[in-house]
């Protein structure tokens, strides 16, 4: 189950989350609604790392650590990624 997930996250980490509550996956980690929530719109691969770490290990050890870290990474780098870009097209449309 791990591994095809893992695959899923890496493309699709909303379809991803959304698979993760359907099934009960996400229940397991998340006491409440409201981060699941939060992680859906802001950080989508953190929140399904997390869901995986808590329930294959109980917490972060050894690669869900890892997992973590690299979702993070993920996650800044898409929001940073999109601001860049959002910077590029105003300078562009400002000149014309």
């Amino acid at each position: 189950m791990p591994c095809c997930l893992l695959v899923v996250v890496g493309l699709f980490p909303r379809v991803a989350l959304v698979l993760m509550w359907l099934t009960g996956y996400a229940q397991a980690a998340f006491t409440t609604l409201l981060f699941p929530i939060l992680g859906f719109l802001l950080m989508p691969y953190t929140t399904c790392a997390y869901a995986i770490g808590m329930v294959e290990t109980g917490g972060f050890r050894g690669w869900t650590l890892i997992l973590l870290i690299i979702a993070i990474a993920l996650d800044l780098g898409h929001l940073g990624g999109s601001g860049a870009y959002q910077r590029r097209r105003t300078v562009v449309v400002e000149r014309y």
